[in-house]
């Protein structure tokens, strides 16, 4: 009804679903709305340029959705529960990734890191390069987004001059890398990056990955079907924890939730 924005509306359902600023392993999570991360201008009425709302960062691609398929049916075999991930797309550790150039999460992501910034080239330095990470080539990031990508363009630069090291191709991490069609200004990508969140194409299919993430693909049958299952530690609420007596097993799983990430209440 345009009575609210997408964006207050997820914020709304995070909230609901127990998500909040003030934990990092339970961060608000947000969509990846775009694919196009390499054209000069953004075309928001081209269909093509949006990332398919209706499947998991895991199945953006046939290759890597088969790839999963095969991991979930080979469980008997190597794994000692049936999932398609066992890395989640929101932890403490992606959170302070994406915000590391701005206080106090620099700190946090350190912390997170045994005290130190991560090797460079694992270091969040690129938009494009991470969205072909979580929606293509790396079979352990799943990663979403937070909701600084749509309002917040000072995470983007690094105006504290932190020293983030040098990749192995020789270049310095500085400010972060920005698309084409946000001709290196960060208040652009956000201003371009907000009218896609808010775009028809979006709010015409955003309710499809609110199904992933808060709704009825959660879990169960319909989450198997949808390529959507993640390991059984990340279903906090489901876990009866005061029922496992032995402590060495309920420490592990906290430190799973903690390290790895949360499913959001069903709502």
């Amino acid at each position: 009804k345009r009575e609210i924005s997408n964006f207050d509306y997820l914020m709304y359902l995070n909230t609901m679903a127990g998500r909040s600023y003030n934990d990092y392993m339970q961060y608000p999570v947000f969509p990846w709305v775009l694919a196009d991360y390499h054209s000069q201008t953004l075309n928001l009425s081209n269909p093509h340029t949006f990332r398919d709302l209706s499947k998991p960062m895991g199945a953006q691609t046939m290759e890597r959705k088969q790839k999963f398929i095969q991991r979930y049916n080979e469980v008997e075999k190597n794994l000692s529960a049936q999932c398609h991930y066992c890395t989640h797309y929101s932890s403490a550790i992606i959170v302070a990734s994406y915000l590391v150039r701005l206080e106090p999460f620099t700190q946090t992501f350190c912390s997170l890191q045994g005290g130190s910034f991560d090797v460079a080239d694992r270091m969040f330095h690129s938009v494009k390069s991470t969205w072909e990470s979580a929606s293509r080539d790396n079979m352990s990031d799943v990663r979403e987004l937070i909701p600084e990508f749509f309002y917040l363009p000072e995470f983007l630069t690094n105006a504290n001059h932190f020293e983030l090291g040098r990749m192995q191709d020789g270049t310095v991490l500085g400010d972060v890398q920005l698309p084409p069609w946000a001709d290196g200004d960060p208040h652009k990508f956000i201003l371009l990056h907000r009218q896609a969140l808010e775009s028809d194409y979006v709010s015409a299919h955003l309710h499809r990955w609110i199904d992933l993430i808060f709704g009825h693909k959660q879990h169960g049958s319909a989450a198997v079907e949808a390529v959507n299952v993640y390991h059984p530690y990340f279903y906090g609420d489901k876990m009866d924890l005061n029922n496992i007596k032995d402590p060495l097993i309920k420490s592990t799983i906290l430190g799973f939730i903690s390290n790895f990430g949360q499913i959001p209440k069903q709502v």
